[in-house]
């Protein structure tokens, strides 16, 4: 990694350390300081860094300012029962040009990815979701993606890359190694009818926000999401107000930690970003305390992965097969750790989709099968096979 890359952490941030309680979180973990330096990475499981980078942000300039806020909020929060190295490397700065930033962004996810290191990015645009996902063009697997948005972001073809049209440029530039892509509470009346059946022909996961409420109906999605990039404007603005794109509807506060522990307890996150926070419109600090509180749960969750995903010891996972009309079998796997479940998919053993042979699933897509009803879930990943 080149650390050039990433400047300290700001001393605004830093100050109240010394009057803080010396077990809370900014007096825990490893921190790219003027004084101190760069930290060593050597056993660290997460890395935290910024990105000022708002000019490809709609309606949102702003966004990679002052992050600072949300730093000092972090840094008061207590640990959990935690056993993980944590560092924050500080914040990349604006590039001469966006393609710049995008550049450093890339090069950082993608040293931290190799190295087993999770990052956790914070400000600028949802534009660097693509960049994330970019930077995962060396490892040669196909990814996952979940967002957390209520909007698609999908734009025109011909748009430049934006916070608002990321998503046309992941679909369709090459190389194209998007496996599967879900977006979690999205807003009908934010997205074009004929947006909402395109996402549907491609087989693309997507759940209506009052449908997401249900905490239960989405696990599956970033259980399964290599990539979790969330857009704070799908949180409500009366919880979330530091976001020029805000809207009266959304999730509340304490649902959105719940997906960002989501995404943190899944074996297969291996990067998540929070998104488009403004501070000119964040009252009292709010916005920031919420993104620091969800960086905390996507630690807790991280630090709670189980492993149970079926590819390892069969003896830990119960297998039922269930017999169709037409005599195929759906094959489910439950988890005796967890209770978590997931269906199985028959492919041949070089096929490139390897990787996704097993589909997290819910019980209710198992009672579904044993109905004869098949699991959306199923033909879905099925159809992108094909």
């Amino acid at each position: 990694m080149n650390r050039d890359f990433l400047s300290p952490v700001n001393e605004i941030a830093l100050a109240p350390l010394v009057s803080l309680s010396p077990y809370c979180l900014g007096n825990k973990i490893k921190i790219h300081t003027q004084q101190d330096g760069f930290p060593e990475l050597e056993n660290v499981k997460l890395a935290i860094f910024g990105v000022q980078e708002d000019r490809n942000s709609e309606n949102n300039f702003g966004c990679g300012d002052h992050l600072h806020f949300i730093r000092r909020k972090l840094y008061e929060l207590f640990p959990g029962k935690w056993n993980l190295e944590i560092a924050d490397l500080g914040n990349v700065l604006k590039g001469a040009t966006v393609a710049d930033t995008y550049f450093a962004v890339s090069e950082i996810v993608t040293s931290l990815v190799k190295q087993q290191i999770i990052p956790i990015i914070i400000g600028g645009g949802q534009d660097l979701t693509y960049v994330n996902y970019r930077a995962y063009d060396t490892l040669e697997q196909t990814i996952n993606i979940t967002a957390v948005d209520s909007r698609f972001d999908l734009g025109n073809l011909d748009d430049e890359l934006t916070s608002q049209s990321y998503l046309s440029k992941i679909i369709m530039q090459k190389p194209n190694n998007l496996f599967n892509y879900s977006n979690v509470g999205y807003q009908t009346y934010f997205n074009a009818q004929e947006e909402i059946k395109l996402f549907d022909s491609l087989f693309f996961d997507t759940c209506r926000l009052g449908k997401a409420k249900e905490l239960e109906n989405i696990e599956p999605a970033f259980r399964n999401a290599d990539i979790v990039s969330i857009d704070l404007g799908a949180v409500r603005q009366s919880e979330a107000p530091a976001n020029n794109n805000a809207s009266p509807n959304g999730f509340y506060g304490d649902e959105i930690c719940a997906i960002a522990r989501y995404a943190g307890i899944s074996d297969k996150v291996s990067s998540f970003g929070i998104y488009e926070y403004n501070y000119k419109y964040d009252n009292n600090h709010q916005t920031a305390s919420l993104v620091a509180q969800m960086i905390w749960y996507f630690i807790e969750g991280v630090n709670f992965r189980v492993k149970d995903y079926p590819f390892s010891v069969k003896e830990n996972y119960q297998k039922f097969t269930v017999i169709m009309e037409d005599d195929d079998s759906l094959v489910f796997y439950k988890s005796n750790k967890t209770g978590r479940w997931w269906m199985e998919i028959n492919i041949l053993s070089d096929n490139k989709y390897k990787r996704h042979a097993l589909i997290p699933c819910t019980y209710k897509d198992y009672t579904d099968a044993t109905k004869q009803i098949i699991p959306e879930r199923w033909y879905k990943a099925m159809q992108k096979m094909i």
